[in-house]
C-alpha cells in the first residue's frame, strides 16, 4: 500500500515547513534529511542542524491531535514535558528538539530497568497534573475512552472487526470491571496508553516520555497494562513473568497515595489489579488500527486470557 509519507510532493512540502521553521528559530539544515519511521500512522524525519538533530514528526488523521496534545502538556507540566520547537496544528505536524537515547538502547548497555522508575513516576503525575483538563484534552481531539463510555466502544469494536464468540462473551466483563474500577475515585485524565521502552528518552540525566500519538482520555491507572505486563514483567531477558513488577507499580502509585491520602495502599493496589487487566480492553478499543488487526488480536487475548496466543 503506497503512503503519503513517502511520496515526494508530500516530502517536499514536509522539508520546506522545516526549513522555514529552522529559519524562524535562528538555525539552519546542515545536511540531509533522513526518514528512520515509516508507519500507516505516522512517520518521522531526523533534521541534522547547526545545533544539533532535531525531529519532526506527522500523524495520520485520528493521531493528527499529538501536537496539540504535547503543547497543552508542555504548558501544564514544563518540568516533565518540553515544548515543541514548532508545530502546525491543523495538519498535526511537529518539531521537537532531540530527546537524547531511547531507554530501549539504554536498558541492553546498562542491564538494569531502574531508570523505568522515572518514567513511571512522571506518567502518574502528568495525569495527576491534567485532571482538571479533560474537557480541553477532548477539545484536541484526544480520543475518549473514559469508563462510562468503555463498554460501548468494546462492543462497537467486536462488531467493526466480526470478534470471535470468546470476546463478545466478554462484554459484560467490561463492565462489571469499569464499574469496579469507578468506585475507587480516582479521576481521569489524560492516559498515554503505549509506554514501552521505545517511547522514553534520556538527555543530559532527564527521563522523558515521549509519543503521545495513543494517548487517551481515560483511568491513568491503564497505563500498566502496557508498562507492566506487556513490558517489566519480561525482565531484561524477554521472559515472560520473569520479574516482579510490584516496585515498579508502587512507584507510579506513589503520588497517587499523596494526592489520594483516603485510599490505602490496599486500595491502590487492588484498583491496579482491576486496571491493568481492563486496560487491555482498552488499548485494543484506542489502537485499534484497521490496517493491523493482529495487534488488536493481540490486546483482546490479553484482556480475555492474560496472554498472547502462540
Amino acid at each position: 500500500m503506497a503512503l503519503q509519507w513517502t511520496d515526494p510532493a508530500w516530502l517536499a512540502q514536509a522539508h520546506a515547513w522545516v526549513d522555514a521553521r529552522l529559519v524562524e528559530l535562528g538555525g539552519t539544515r546542515t545536511g540531509d534529511v533522513e526518514q528512520p519511521h515509516v508507519e500507516v500512522w505516522s512517520t518521522v524525519l531526523r533534521v541534522p542542524t547547526t545545533s544539533g538533530p532535531v525531529w519532526f514528526k506527522a500523524n495520520h488523521g485520528p493521531l493528527q491531535h499529538e501536537a496539540a496534545v504535547v503543547t497543552l502538556l508542555a504548558e501544564r507540566v514544563p518540568d516533565l514535558v518540553d515544548p515543541l520547537l514548532a508545530a502546525d496544528l491543523d495538519r498535526g505536524w511537529m518539531l521537537m528538539d532531540d530527546a537524547g537515547e531511547r531507554l530501549r538502547e539504554l536498558v541492553v548497555v546498562e542491564r538494569s530497568l531502574e531508570r523505568w522508575h522515572h518514567a513511571l513516576d512522571h506518567v502518574a503525575r502528568i495525569s495527576l497534573a491534567l485532571e482538571d483538563d479533560v474537557d480541553a484534552l477532548l477539545a484536541t481531539g484526544l480520543p475518549d475512552v473514559r469508563l462510562a463510555v468503555l463498554p460501548e466502544r468494546y462492543a462497537a469494536l467486536l462488531d467493526e472487526i466480526g470478534a470471535e464468540p470468546r470476546f463478545r462473551a466478554a462484554a459484560d466483563t467490561v463492565a462489571d470491571l469499569a464499574d469496579r474500577l469507578a468506585a475507587y475515585g480516582v479521576r481521569e485524565s489524560i492516559e498515554h496508553d503505549d509506554l514501552h521502552d521505545g517511547q522514553v528518552f534520556v538527555r543530559d540525566g532527564r527521563h522523558r516520555v515521549m509519543d503521545w500519538g495513543d494517548a487517551c482520555v481515560s483511568h491513568p491507572f491503564f497505563v500498566l497494562s502496557v508498562a507492566l505486563e506487556g513490558q517489566l514483567a519480561w525482565g531484561l531477558d524477554d521472559v515472560e513473568g520473569s520479574l516482579d513488577t510490584s516496585p515498579f507499580r508502587d512507584t507510579f502509585l506513589a503520588p497517587y497515595a499523596a494526592a489520594y491520602p483516603h485510599l490505602s495502599r490496599a486500595d491502590l493496589v487492588e484498583a491496579v489489579s482491576v486496571a491493568t487487566r481492563l486496560g487491555w480492553a482498552a488499548r485494543a478499543v484506542n489502537g485499534h488500527v484497521p490496517e493491523d488487526p493482529h495487534r488488536t488480536q493481540q490486546r483482546l487475548e490479553m484482556f480475555v486470557d492474560g496472554r498472547v496466543s502462540d
